[in-house]
């Protein structure tokens, strides 16, 4: 298979040079060329097209906004923008992807190896999972370094049979995505009432970036959309979107569900996890949960979807033909993880429809 052919677009020669060397040391990724500025960028795509760009925000002469929204119009290319992180860039970026970009990473920090050692396998598999992205699938408003491969043990126990779960009136849904959630969570959220089940969501996202996130959303959705806090409780009405590079964890005293955000390592190669979630789910919420595994590349989610079947919440998948990346979805599916597998546009039904088993 040929390797993923790379357009870097950003006005910083040493953010240039740092992406270059990442990806050169990947065999699955090549960088086709480099540019300052969108100018540059659109005399190299005369050239060649490649199969992925990764665009900084602010730029000399036209801004990353701008000449995204331009590409997506003329010849969608899939986009992952890449930004340091300050609160005002959060923001544009949760515009970004609105706009049609696929995903976000954080520029790479220049002053320690191994942050970016760790920054360069965290950009490398995002811009593998684009080159797998299906544009168009969501209705739009306007030296390598290899980690060890951590399970939601690294953060809490499995489940066990002999936990019995009481009963309660109310269900927590709890939801896991990555490449294409964003704009898919909105999908789903917005079609949602003010009554509807709690709602606790992981979104595969940088840090700082899920509070201006959130924040978006809230302000399009009928439901309370806010960056998880630790000991928020889970209510009707209201999604709680787990915090960047925080893990976040479903508890539960007496009848009241809430939420722990906690540091630890990577789960599935992330923080926050879906696992992590999904088996605290498992855990303290048993069959009072409903688990939803949405669009994303790797496993993160399937094996605690796993747990939350076992231990009697039902489980759905979105299906491919609605994901941009169906890799989360298929390898839950192949675990024989999901009860159900329904398209975008059905999830809100299935979370209205979720009560305890």
């Amino acid at each position: 298979m040929p390797p993923i052919r790379v357009l870097i677009i950003d006005d910083s020669a040493s953010v240039r040079q740092t992406l270059t060397d990442i990806f050169n040391a990947d065999p699955e990724i090549e960088v086709m060329a480099t540019a300052s500025d969108p100018y540059v960028a659109a005399k190299r795509l005369q050239e060649a097209v490649p199969d992925v760009i990764t665009l900084d925000v602010e730029m000399p002469r036209m801004d990353g906004i701008t000449f995204l929204r331009r590409l997506m119009a003329q010849r969608p290319i899939p986009v992952v923008m890449c930004s340091s992180l300050t609160e005002a860039g959060s923001a544009t970026l949760v515009e970004a992807m609105e706009a049609g970009a696929v995903d976000v990473v954080l520029k790479p920090r220049l002053d320690t190896k191994q942050g970016l050692l760790e920054a360069g396998e965290h950009i490398c598999d995002v811009v593998k999972a684009a080159a797998r992205a299906r544009l168009g699938r969501i209705p739009l408003r306007g030296s390598h370094f290899v980690q060890k491969k951590l399970t939601a043990d690294a953060m809490l126990p499995p489940p066990s049979a002999r936990e019995a779960m009481a009963k309660t009136t109310d269900t927590v849904v709890c939801i896991g995505a990555s490449t294409g959630g964003t704009e898919s969570l909105r999908v789903v959220l917005e079609a949602l009432p003010v009554d509807c089940p709690g709602i606790v969501v992981v979104q595969h996202m940088p840090e700082g970036f899920t509070r201006a996130f959130a924040a978006r959303l809230n302000g399009l959705c009928q439901v309370e959309v806010k960056e998880a806090a630790d000991g928020d409780t889970v209510l009707r009405g209201r999604v709680l979107i787990a915090p960047g590079n925080r893990h976040t964890l479903l508890q539960r005293s007496g009848a009241r569900y809430y939420v722990a955000v906690r540091d630890g390592p990577l789960v599935s190669r992330h923080r926050p996890s879906v696992d992590v979630l999904f088996r605290s789910a498992a855990r303290y919420a048993g069959a009072n949960a409903a688990g939803i595994i949405m669009t994303g590349m790797g496993d993160d989610g399937a094996r605690g979807l796993g747990e939350m079947k076992a231990a009697g919440a039902r489980t759905i998948a979105q299906d491919e033909a609605t994901s941009v990346v169906f890799g989360m979805p298929r390898e839950a599916i192949a675990r024989g993880a999901v009860d159900a597998v329904v398209p975008l546009d059905r999830l809100a039904r299935e979370i209205l429809q979720a009560r305890p088993r």
